[in-house]
């Protein structure tokens, strides 16, 4: 047995015993950014949270503005300058989703390809991430919430950009592409979705992997669980049948238990992006900034190469970024 693949049955069973739940971090809610935050030289505009912005495609985003200011330097005004003057970038991320966020259990510190996200993104700021991020354990359906609230400053927890989303948070732009599929035992006869009549399936709540079961496989007995975790602790103890998310996060699950496969091919489209408040466009500009330098400095691929290629294969290309989007 590998390492990695250790680590992975030992972060299982931890979650196990512990209940299948995270306790969040309590956390003083960040000041609101001022009407002004966003009018720095890597702002360009805030759109007021009352307006809905158009979405014709989803996964364009705010192009960056110019070069990235140098880290300690962050443009007066901005939330950029707000939170380095905090001192630390605080995250919403998972801490069971294998392979992009999960908490290791010889270390303690939560890690892999969504975590070096935020590590690049606090690093474009204070030069360094060490001593300068604050995860924040958070469900899927705490993302926009948590956003809205300002309470934290990015969500990257394997969040598909929508244009429903669109209307209640701002993205960034893609940073990593993936597509829903099933995993069920070894052996099942199940391979899509047209099968699942009357089939037992999970999906955490308040994720786009539910809403597609629900409206692609009506027929199917949706289950719903408050991640990926509680969903293989489900299936593991036989109260479901087969478990519905996105390819990455399932390679994950995959990972942690011999008897599961990924079957089928994918019936989504999941683009990934870093959640933001949405009158913090500066803030998305800057991310994209970030991204742009993870794309073309090789940081993209030596990530994907540590965490994803050994149970998704070859790095593909980066996300190519699509920009466009005005407040």
């Amino acid at each position: 047995m590998s390492a990695r693949r250790l680590a992975a049955v030992l972060g299982l069973v931890a979650v196990v015993a512990a209940g299948c739940a995270e306790t969040p971090t309590p956390l003083p809610t960040p000041a609101t950014p001022s009407a002004t935050s966003s009018a720095s030289p890597s702002g360009g505009g805030t759109p007021s949270p009352t307006e809905t912005p158009v979405c014709e495609d989803a996964v364009q985003s705010y192009a960056p503005r110019g070069e990235l200011p140098e880290p300690l330097a962050m443009p007066d005004g901005s939330t950029m300058a707000e939170i380095e003057d905090r001192g630390r970038l605080v995250a919403g991320v998972s801490a069971d989703t294998y392979l992009f966020a999960s908490r290791n259990p010889f270390t303690g510190r939560i890690e892999g390809f969504d975590i070096d996200v935020v590590n690049a993104i606090a690093a474009a700021i204070f030069g360094t991430a060490r001593g300068h991020v604050q995860l924040r354990v958070i469900t899927a359906a705490d993302r926009i919430p948590l956003l809205e609230d300002n309470e934290v400053d990015v969500v990257v927890r394997t969040m598909t950009i929508t244009c429903e989303r669109w209307t209640q948070i701002a993205f960034s732009s893609e940073y990593y592409q993936a597509g829903q599929k099933l995993l069920v035992r070894e052996g099942s006869d199940v391979t899509s979705l047209d099968q699942l009549s009357g089939v037992r399936v999970c999906a955490p709540s308040g994720t786009s992997s539910l809403r597609t079961l629900e409206a692609e496989a009506p027929d199917a007995v949706a289950v719903p669980a408050a991640n990926h975790t509680g969903c293989l602790v489900k299936f593991q103890q036989g109260e479901v049948d087969a478990i519905t998310g996105d390819d990455t996060v399932l390679a994950g699950l995959a990972a942690q238990d011999p008897y599961a496969v990924v079957v089928g091919d994918a019936f989504t489209s999941e683009p990934y992006g870093v959640g933001i408040a949405r009158d913090q466009v500066d803030l998305v500009r800057f991310v994209n900034g970030v991204l742009e330098r993870m794309r073309t400095d090789g940081s993209w691929t030596d990530s994907y190469d540590r965490w994803l290629a050994d149970t998704l294969g070859p790095a593909p290309e980066p996300p190519v970024a699509r920009y466009g989007r005005t407040p």
